[in-house]
């Protein structure tokens, strides 16, 4: 009868551990500028809540597409906070969930070493035969890297050398394989712990384009999963927040 006993108590113990009883998948759409962060946080997230978050990765536009067409996603990491907004109003959204998760940053790089300088000047010179950004009208990153050219009267004149990246993270392999001399990337995909990780890069003031505000939002089809609010959750968290602020995100 004691084994009995001990047998049931250690049972009853491991349906008791937090996150580990109820743990899950959650399907996550992440923007392509959260790659590298977010693959930590998932990490993390799995080591201690027990739950896995299964990511993709790619433009927020493309998300916003699929989801209104049934996409199996329940997560969404958008690298904006129009895209979350509007699912919300078309009833794509769990009420009350959406928040920002990080302010992101646009940076003029290049992978050659000093070829950028510290003010983005390389971009009045015009002396390079191709500049590459993610498509604005699919990419919130790409939208702001117009807005900055405007901005220094550059877009008309530059024009004719921009090449599109489908997403941002197609736009920083653009100037990563040297296809493109330079691009607008996210700061995040080129730096880590306040330094270029390679290359040379000019941080674009916060002045000169729209705040890049991204927000997530759990979606309909999670609802019902206590992971993907438990995912939520672990973004808000001291853990969480100190990964994003290592890629060069505000918070």
């Amino acid at each position: 009868m004691k084994r009995i006993a001990g047998l049931l108590a250690a049972i009853s113990l491991a349906a008791g551990v937090p996150g580990l009883a109820q743990a899950a998948d959650v399907q996550v759409a992440v923007a392509a500028n959260f790659t590298a962060p977010m693959q930590k946080i998932a990490a993390a997230f799995e080591q201690d809540t027990g739950n896995k978050a299964v990511l993709a990765f790619g433009a927020t536009g493309k998300f916003y597409a699929q989801i209104t067409n049934g996409a199996p996603f329940e997560v969404l990491l958008a690298a904006d906070d129009e895209t979350p907004a509007r699912l919300e109003q078309e009833k794509h959204t769990v009420p009350g969930t959406r928040f920002t998760y990080a302010t992101g940053k646009l940076v003029l790089w290049s992978a050659r070493e000093n070829y950028v300088d510290g003010q983005g000047k390389v971009l009045q010179t015009g002396s390079f035969d191709h500049l590459s950004i993610a498509n604005p009208k699919a990419a919130p990153y790409g939208a702001a890297a117009v807005e900055t050219l405007k901005k220094l009267n550059l877009y008309e004149r530059l024009q004719p050398k921009i090449v599109q990246g489908e997403n941002i993270a197609q736009a920083q392999q653009f100037v990563a394989s040297g296809n493109a001399p330079l691009g607008f990337v996210a700061l995040s995909q080129v730096s880590k712990d306040g330094k270029f990780t390679s290359g040379s890069g000019w941080i674009v003031p916060a002045s000169m384009h729209s705040p890049i505000r991204q927000d997530a939002v759990i979606l309909t089809k999670g609802s019902d999963n206590p992971a993907a609010r438990a995912l939520l959750d672990y973004l808000k968290s001291d853990k969480a927040k100190g990964i994003i602020r290592s890629y060069g995100y505000e918070l």
